[in-house]
């Protein structure tokens, strides 16, 4: 597969959806993890990402505004020990909980499926980052309809050991807009990680959607000793 430049891959998708990037930083120091969240209506917008012990949640920016939780309000961030998870819905307390008992991140999820908004029927993409002993690989997951049909579930997963030094892989929930939305197709695209934590967060904050973005969640993880750096970046901020 040949590798892309991460930063016109969203440039050139007004509408991705929600989007997963794992791989690891050019100095081959770090692990890294990126995770951002994009709306068209009122209730995907009203949103912010806040800290929540190590991972992260949503949560509306505006209670007042918010209709409807169920698919908008969750924990996309979770660590368990040494494994990082990040997923586009509440799948991650699903893996989280079935990994610690003793479940495979795919067995875990053979219990979930797509997301019930008709008609778009959006994929569930996760991902699952596993730190130890110096040894660094990851996982990505995508559950979607068939074609738009929802009476079949299509279950992909793709595993990355020994992850190079400067590349990584992006996974997101929709080719582009429309109506309804189309899925995501494919394998996880190959995409350059170039920089630092704060240079990699400015590259895909400033190449979403101006209309379209919301959140932004960016770590880097230490693969020799596990202490991690965060960014957090939300369209919605309290003004002072």
């Amino acid at each position: 597969m040949k590798q892309v430049s991460l930063e016109k891959e969203l440039s050139g998708n007004a509408y991705p959806g929600r989007g997963i990037v794992i791989g690891k930083s050019t100095d081959g120091a770090f692990a890294v993890v990126a995770y951002f969240i994009m709306g068209r209506s009122e209730n995907s917008r009203n949103r912010i990402f806040v800290e929540d012990g190590e991972g992260i949640r949503t949560q509306a920016f505006d209670p007042a505004k918010l209709t409807d939780p169920s698919l908008v309000i969750y924990a996309p961030v979770r660590v368990m020990g040494n494994k990082t998870i990040v997923t586009n819905g509440d799948q991650t307390d699903t893996i989280y909980e079935l990994m610690d008992r003793q479940q495979t991140f795919e067995q875990s999820l053979r219990t979930r499926e797509f997301e019930p908004d008709a008609p778009n029927y959006t994929p569930r993409i996760s991902g699952i980052m596993h730190i130890g002993d110096g040894q660094y690989n990851y996982a990505m997951s995508i559950l979607k309809s068939n074609n738009g049909n929802p009476d079949a579930c299509n279950r992909f997963t793709f595993a990355y050991e020994s992850p190079v030094a400067g590349e990584g892989h992006f996974i997101h929930t929709y080719m582009g807009d429309g109506n309804p939305l189309p899925s995501f197709e494919g394998e996880p695209t190959l995409v350059g990680i170039e920089g630092d934590i704060d240079s990699f967060t400015k590259v895909i904050w400033d190449n979403l959607n101006e209309d379209n973005k919301v959140s932004l969640f960016v770590r880097y993880i230490n693969i020799e000793t596990g202490a991690y750096e965060t960014r957090i970046v939300n369209k919605n901020v309290t003004q002072k």
